[in-house]
């Protein structure tokens, strides 16, 4: 035990970067300098650059031609060599004093948030098209997660069982048995350094593996931890391809699988280690969070140009690619026209386009496959006038990056797939439902999608919070009133979801670094029997 403050989060000092401020002239030039140097990433295994033939480029998604880089990706050699480097190291970082693993992500931390900051949003903004502001709330989530964590694993530790007469109980709060494989996506570089590290701070080792298309950004997060003094082979850099990772699965010693990502994937993860069951040494912690189709459920008291702002920022920043992002509007007929005025007005005028122009509200989607997916929906939504009403947006430009304009469609059935499926990306949904139809529609709104990972409501009536709050318990993991569903904050708002949304084991909270643990308890006598019989025996 040692004494650890609650920090304080990162997110409420970000930087405002107005014209003429020396944090925007400090950002530009690192985006420049990124620019002028692709890098060459390889593999990170047992603290040694590793080098493939196996190699993809990274390009910004917002320019095309700008190449940033290429990264290596591991094979079956690279992988075993990973999972024998994990399993060595686990012999003395399991066994180090707590606060010494705990001073690494200190150091990592303070690192992040002083000296290194510029060059890690520089890389977040041209690998993953995020505006400064994104960028910036996403560093300021990984800050605050290894921050928090040291003080919540701190706090853990400090968790004893109760004392009994002439007997001693203390619990030996372990990691696992093994190593941890964690699994990143491509939309938040803060998820990223969570996944692998949030069980290393427990005493686990880990591989991992990022998505390829945020490989620059995710590349300077490990580069970061070494500097940090992170020993060799606790973590183990290795994107791969999904074909190459049955090994790893199928590993005597997987102990954890930390996954965020699609809820198809994650089926699939969870179907290969339950076919596996038998061959592990023990049972592996899966913890997951996949997709969401979140909602903003809007009652006739609310303020119609917060409702119409928040439409906005939970739908379209970060060109909708969150899991949290406003998918599905449930609005209150009578507020409609007002909404619908606000909405027409802002989202035409929505600047996109490349986010070192730090004049653009949204950047680009993240990849081709993205851009094709989404504009199978937009195609949708033109091809079937009698389904659909395309209130603004719906245009897609791929000559020079990946751009989709913000869209805002009226649906009119809330059945349609349109109001039950994932679209992850700038297009929004809107139902109008009768105002005295409120309660029958949070029942629609519950039973619409498999999905519970984020939803909102806004109204002034309490009455109507109240009902929102009962009626739509189990549709999101976290709920927000008369705010956007997007945005948690570390320590503030742990995030996590259930239903087909994953484990909701809450990133950011005491209860995920819980799963990377496995407490012994001690129980010492102090003056031990020594006799058999019992009084009762006469």
């Amino acid at each position: 035990m040692w004494k650890s403050d609650r920090p304080r989060n990162e997110a409420d000092q970000i930087p405002s970067y107005e014209p003429g401020s020396p944090e925007r002239e400090a950002l530009a030039a690192a985006v420049e300098e990124l620019k002028r140097a692709p890098a060459s990433l390889p593999l990170m295994i047992d603290g040694r650059e590793v080098w493939t033939d196996d190699v993809v480029e990274i390009r910004a998604p917002h320019d095309r031609r700008l190449l940033l880089g290429q990264a290596c990706l591991a094979g079956a050699a690279e992988l075993e060599a990973a999972v024998a480097s994990a399993l060595e190291a686990h012999r003395t970082w399991s066994r180090l004093p707590w606060p010494q693993r705990a001073a690494v992500f200190q150091r990592a931390a303070d690192l992040l948030s002083g000296p290194r900051r510029m060059a890690h949003l520089a890389a977040i903004m041209l690998n993953q098209s995020k505006t400064p502001y994104e960028a910036e709330i996403d560093l300021a989530e990984l800050v605050d997660f290894w921050r928090y964590n040291v003080w919540f694993l701190n706090a853990i530790y400090g968790e004893q069982p109760e004392q009994g007469y002439r007997e001693i109980n203390r619990f030996d709060w372990r990691p696992l048995e093994g190593f941890v494989l964690a699994i990143s996506p491509f939309n938040f570089y803060s998820i990223g350094g969570n996944l692998p590290t949030a069980p290393v701070l427990c005493g686990n080792v880990a591989l991992w593996k990022p998505a390829r298309s945020a490989l620059l950004c995710n590349h300077e997060i490990q580069k970061l931890l070494v500097e940090a003094g992170l020993p060799a082979g606790v973590l183990n850099f290795v994107p791969f391809a999904s074909r190459s990772g049955g090994a790893v699965l199928s590993h005597p010693d997987l102990a954890g699988l930390h996954f965020t990502g699609s809820y198809e994937t994650f089926v699939e993860l969870q179907r290969q280690i339950g076919m596996n069951m038998a061959h592990y040494r023990s049972f592996p912690r899966v913890v997951g969070e996949t997709g969401g189709k979140d909602f903003l459920f809007v009652h006739a008291s609310a303020d119609a140009v917060a409702v119409g702002a928040n439409i906005v920022r939970g739908a379209f920043e970060y060109q909708g690619q969150k899991c949290s992002a406003v998918s599905r509007v449930y609005m209150a007929e009578s507020l409609w026209p007002q909404v619908r005025d606000y909405l027409l007005r802002e989202v035409a005028d929505l600047p996109v386009g490349p986010t070192e122009n730090l004049t653009n509200f949204m950047g680009a989607v993240i990849d081709e496959e993205a851009f094709d997916r989404i504009g199978l929906w937009l195609d949708r939504i033109r091809d079937h006038p009698e389904s659909y009403e395309l209130l603004v947006g719906g245009g897609r430009d791929a000559s020079e990056g990946w751009f989709i304009e913000p869209t805002v469609v009226v649906a009119r059935d809330p059945k349609d797939r349109i109001m039950r499926e994932e679209i992850f990306g700038p297009l929004v949904a809107v139902y109008l439902y009768p105002d005295e139809a409120f309660e029958k529609t949070l029942h629609l709104c519950d039973a619409s999608t498999e999905f519970a990972l984020t939803g909102a409501l806004f109204a002034r009536d309490r009455e109507a919070i109240a009902a929102a709050e009962e009626i739509l318990r189990h549709s999101a993991g976290n709920f927000y009133i008369n705010d956007k569903p997007t945005g948690a904050v570390v320590g503030r708002q742990p995030f996590g979801g259930s239903r087909h949304s994953g484990t909701n084991d809450k990133a950011g909270y005491r209860a995920n670094l819980l799963r990377w643990l496995s407490p012994r308890l001690i129980k010492e006598n102090t003056v031990p029997a020594r006799q058999w019989q019992r009084p009762f025996m006469g």
